[in-house]
């Protein structure tokens, strides 16, 4: 697994663009220049986040979200596994 986060991401688990692993290592988000915690979804590419509503529900029970435009940063908070550096004389 590569060092940098993808371009798109979900935290919802019927999106094409949720990946459980990449969501296990941990995903931090700047927006605008703000880190974030409460990110639904984003776009790197395009420069966009999803963001809940409030406590706003649709009939089907999820977070109603909103989307918000600007310049977004993403970066994983913990390494991949097997990239820790070894021990010179573990071999």
């Amino acid at each position: 697994m590569s060092d940098t986060p993808p371009d798109h991401l979900s935290t919802n688990p019927k999106s094409p663009h949720f990946d459980m692993e990449v969501l296990q290592r941990g995903i931090g988000i700047r927006f605008k220049g703000r880190e974030r915690k409460d990110v639904e979804e984003y776009n790197i590419s395009e420069g966009w986040i999803r963001v809940a509503a409030g406590k706003s529900r649709d009939r089907y029970g999820n977070p109603l979200t909103i989307k918000l435009t600007g310049e977004v940063e993403a970066w994983f908070e913990n390494p991949a596994e097997g990239s820790e550096d070894k021990p010179a004389d573990a071999e």
